[in-house]
């Protein structure tokens, strides 16, 4: 096991599907040379070349209407929209076309494409830089959502999303790039779809994302410690394909939910977990379910407005000990 941070994870992922499989190039903007605006992507031009790592204009549309293409010709690219706020710029070419070419095609036209792109708050880049997207993504058919919250997630998820044979949007939390955690060595790769129990109580269950995981485990901590509430933290890591076996099995459990989300209440995952759990689960629930997000707001960029924003630690320990008493 080595020890790497989220974003040196990162390139390791790349570097070694590319490694393995030559029709695995990668684009972005200042992917390349400057090893990405977020330090990334450090090294690939170096290992692999101009012909196979590509730095692409300021132009969201032209960098995934490249990576369409290609992967429409036989390649496997890996496409970075730099800030996810910006596939806004793109989503049509996400959502109307690299979404559904395969099934209007019925099945002639493949397109095993990643789109990775910095995700979620935490940096004090402000409204148009910061925001949590998965669930604009999630709400897409035709495309996989992936969010590792581990630098070992990291490698190993983008690993099988190269692999996947249909387009996945990979989200990074931008704010966990710097964490550090033991990587497996050698090659490594995971599975799309599956959820993972972080740690596991009697009391509640509590489902995250990325950022939020950690918080929810600090909380789960605390929670333990001062409040005797012992929860099942359980980190969702991919939205599409949702393991819903896994979620509901520890709701079963504990007969209590919390989501965690960092992306704004209104239309959320945590809702369609939700609704998911009172359809699949009523019976078992001791309580009614708790959803604790972000409020419907843009994101200010001063620092302690964000942070009483987005969820921490101690609003989800006072949430959750305000409903389990």
């Amino acid at each position: 096991m080595a020890e790497l941070t989220y974003r040196d994870a990162v390139a390791a992922g790349i570097a070694q599907e590319m490694e393995r499989d030559e029709s695995v190039v990668f684009l972005g903007e200042d992917v390349a040379a400057a090893g990405g605006v977020f330090k990334a992507t450090v090294g690939l031009l170096e290992k692999f070349g101009p012909r196979r790592v590509r730095d692409c204009p300021i132009s969201e549309q032209a960098i995934l209407g490249a990576a369409m293409g290609a992967a429409m010709t036989g390649l496997r690219p890996i496409a970075e929209i730099m800030f996810s706020d910006f596939l806004a710029v793109c989503w049509d070419i996400v959502a109307n076309e690299i979404a559904k070419s395969r099934y209007m095609t019925n099945g002639q036209i493949s397109l095993p494409l990643v789109i990775r792109t910095a995700n979620g708050a935490g940096s004090r880049f402000g409204a148009q830089h910061s925001q949590a997207v998965e669930n604009w993504a999630m709400m897409i058919p035709g495309i996989k959502v992936i969010a590792p919250a581990f630098p070992a997630d990291v490698k190993g998820l983008l690993a099988a999303a190269v692999r996947d044979p249909d387009p996945v949007l990979f989200f990074e939390q931008k704010s966990l790039y710097p964490m550090k955690g033991e990587v497996p060595d050698g090659e490594y790769v995971d599975v799309l779809g599956k959820a993972k129990v972080l740690r596991r109580g009697g009391d509640c269950t509590i489902v995250a994302l990325a950022s939020m995981v950690h918080k929810s485990l600090d909380a789960a901590d605390v929670l333990k410690k001062e409040h005797g509430i012992d929860c099942t933290v359980v980190d969702v890591r991919s939205l599409v394909p949702l393991d819903t076996q896994t979620i509901l099995s520890e709701v079963g459990k504990t007969g209590r939910l919390f989501t965690v989300e960092e992306n704004p209440r209104l239309c959320g995952w945590g809702a369609e977990i939700a609704s998911i759990a009172a359809e699949e689960c009523f019976w078992s629930l001791d309580a009614p379910i708790v959803r604790i997000t972000t409020p419907h707001v843009p994101l200010p960029s001063a620092d302690l407005l964000e942070d009483n924003t987005i969820p921490s630690v101690a609003r989800i320990v006072r949430e959750i000990r305000a409903k389990m008493d």
